[in-house]
């Protein structure tokens, strides 16, 4: 990556485009002059076209040698990326589980749209796949949900202005919130939505207080001037009384910090609050919890899915492709649908459920063989459970001890022999190995 950072940085100094479009200025002056000059006088018009050729030529000159500079190292930065990044053919499989599922794919556009605010294109795209349906295609596998539940969740309800306008909502806070700071669209959503959100343990509400707090102290609209820093504290505190009576219950101590702040004024630097007060990502930090909080009460992901799908491919393909040369080179097919033959190992934020691997069968569990807890508090999956307690009953701490016994028990069948404590019973030995 090196070399291609190199070329990047190359390219970024000889964009020169802005003086491309100076030169292209000057040009459209000296011809908007001349273009005045032969209306005014019509008869020098020969003389002022003759004078423009060399000026004109200049500027052209000019403006090429510009952008071959430009041309230069876009060719050089393409050619390190060829090189960095070799044309590869994608992975191939002939069990598409989408092919069949045009409605899902259209509906997953949709909502990408919609929540990147792109409103106009969305209308666009909604009008175009409802008039012109794509045709399902085939496929082994008819287990999917509109199918099996007979529920429409294609993009007819994607289409409604109901949504649009819950979007285009969401968007103006934000563009409030970002470009003006402005917190009241917020605060007054935020309040609209109060008991909800309480009900969702959400800290909303008092993060939007507590920043207004700090814009508020540290000057609001005017900015932080020494000839109204008094102003601005008081400000700060009417508001305080105003509004933070409510999250005292909960909020006491960050309460505290807020107007305790007021005695380190105006050396906020070297107060044990800066990270409070001169905090550059707070107001970034505070769109990201808004927007997560907007969409949890739609019912959705505070992320795009259509995005996290597409990246979290975008990462297994290196994998999946050396998978497909190797299941070429020995032959072999992978034909279960729905489970990969690999482990993709994908970034935290792309983990949205945890694992679960049986202690005792070592398989993974399903929906259809769903993880189970014993009354000694022990997790196993339920065909492990089922099998362990198919002729016995446990409880407490002999869960723990057959537990023990199943594992050894599915060990001895997976080499064909019997283990010794399974064959002693329950007794001493297994509450020994047990304890060990």
């Amino acid at each position: 990556m090196d070399g291609l950072m190199e070329e990047y940085d190359k390219l970024s100094k000889r964009d020169n485009l802005s003086g491309s479009l100076e030169d292209i200025q000057k040009t459209i002056d000296i011809l908007t002059k001349a273009r005045d000059s032969i209306v005014e006088n019509p008869n020098s018009a020969s003389i002022t076209l003759a004078k423009l050729q060399n000026p004109v030529k200049q500027s052209f000159d000019q403006l090429n040698n510009d952008l071959k500079e430009v041309y230069k190292g876009l060719g050089n930065y393409s050619k390190a990326l060829d090189k960095k990044f070799k044309g590869k053919p994608l992975p191939t499989t002939d069990y598409d589980a989408l092919s069949s599922q045009p409605s899902l794919i259209n509906r997953a556009i949709g909502m990408h749209l919609l929540r990147e605010g792109q409103f106009s294109v969305a209308s666009v795209f909604f009008t175009e796949a409802l008039s012109e349906p794509l045709r399902p295609i085939s496929a082994l596998d008819d287990s999917f949900p509109d199918k099996s539940s007979g529920r429409d969740i294609g993009i007819g309800s994607l289409s409604s202005e109901g949504l649009r306008k819950q979007f285009a909502d969401m968007y103006y806070i934000l563009d409030e919130m970002r470009n003006k700071n402005n917190l009241l669209p917020a605060t007054a959503w935020a309040r609209a939505h109060s008991s909800t959100l309480e009900a969702r343990g959400s800290n909303l509400e008092f993060e939007l207080g507590r920043l207004q707090f700090v814009w508020l102290f540290t000057g609001g609209p005017s900015g932080l001037k020494p000839s109204n820093l008094y102003d601005c504290q008081q400000a700060a505190l009417t508001y305080a009384r105003q509004e933070f009576g409510n999250f005292q219950a909960r909020y006491l101590r960050e309460i505290q910090q807020l107007t305790g702040a007021m005695a380190f004024c105006p050396n906020l630097q070297q107060s044990p609050y800066r990270h409070i007060f001169l905090n550059e990502d707070a107001w970034e930090d505070l769109a990201t919890t808004f927007t997560r909080e907007f969409c949890s009460l739609l019912g959705l992901s505070a992320d795009s899915p259509l995005y996290i799908a597409s990246t979290a491919g975008a990462i297994a393909l290196p994998t999946l492709l050396k998978l497909q040369n190797i299941m070429k080179e020995k032959r072999t097919e992978w034909t279960t649908q729905h489970e990969l033959p690999v482990e993709i190992l994908l970034p935290p934020a792309y983990q949205f459920h945890s694992i679960f691997v049986c202690p005792v069968s070592k398989e993974q569990t399903t929906d259809q063989n769903p993880p189970m807890m014993m009354p000694c508090g022990h997790v196993i999956a339920q065909e492990s459970l089922l099998r362990l307690s198919k002729n016995s009953r446990f409880k407490g701490k002999i869960g723990e001890i057959l537990m023990l016994r199943f594992i050894l028990m599915f060990e001895a069948d997976m080499v064909g022999e019997e283990s010794p404590i399974v064959a002693g019973g329950y007794g001493n030995g297994a509450m020994h190995s047990s304890s060990a």
